[in-house]
């Protein structure tokens, strides 16, 4: 009998504890975020460049096959190595459809551009 009437009690004051779902008007306390016209990350690029097939030095983690593989989903045949310069950006010698091998490079966002 006093098992059932811990439940019974138990219950009760859980229901009480959620029975109330009504949300407060009163702002949420919380850590400062900046807003959106401050953006406080330097690590995002948001300026606009008007050429998108520039190229962007920085810290690359591609691999060496994953940059081969950038360059020929736009349509290289890789002929060569490949080599990450002091700027991370992969460079190595490619042709595009029986043309002329051109020299072809992979920044750290994927962009590929021929030089």
């Amino acid at each position: 009998m006093l098992k059932a009437a811990l439940a019974v009690s138990a219950t009760a004051v859980l229901l009480t504890a959620c029975g109330n779902n009504e949300r407060s008007e009163a702002p949420v306390e919380g850590p400062a975020v900046s807003t959106a016209e401050a953006p406080m990350n330097p690590a995002v690029d948001t300026q606009e460049t008007s050429d998108k097939t520039a190229l962007t030095p920085g810290a690359n983690s591609f691999t060496e096959g994953q940059a081969k593989e950038a360059i020929e989903k736009q349509g290289y045949v890789v002929s060569g190595p490949l080599m990450q310069d002091d700027q991370g950006i992969w460079k190595g010698q490619a042709t595009r459809s029986g043309g002329e091998p051109v020299t072809v490079s992979v920044d750290y966002k994927g962009v590929v551009s021929p030089q």
